[in-house]
């Protein structure tokens, strides 16, 4: 059991990192982001947590409210887990 929530926990602490860099590495490069490999890897990486919270918020939310609110969204699972996996 605490191998599987330490497993999750690497999981959603990797694509937490990955929404930090892609949020920094759209800051950097503009609007030649999507030209940036580094970038378009970080955005596979990232595209399933960003679509299942865009299916949670208002179809007018934008690209950067989705991506703001996926990151709340992994940190508290993050915290949650290392939580369970303390008082397991």
């Amino acid at each position: 059991m605490l191998f599987l929530i330490a497993a999750l926990r690497a999981i959603i602490e990797m694509l937490g990192l990955c929404l930090i860099g892609q949020g920094m590495l759209a800051l950097l490069a503009g609007s030649k982001r999507q030209a940036n490999p580094i970038y378009r890897l970080f955005a596979l990486i990232t595209h399933a947590p960003r679509r299942v919270v865009a299916h949670l918020l208002p179809k007018a939310a934008g690209e950067k409210t989705i991506g703001i609110c996926c990151f709340v969204v992994l940190f508290c699972l993050w915290i949650g887990l290392a939580l369970m996996r303390k008082f397991v």
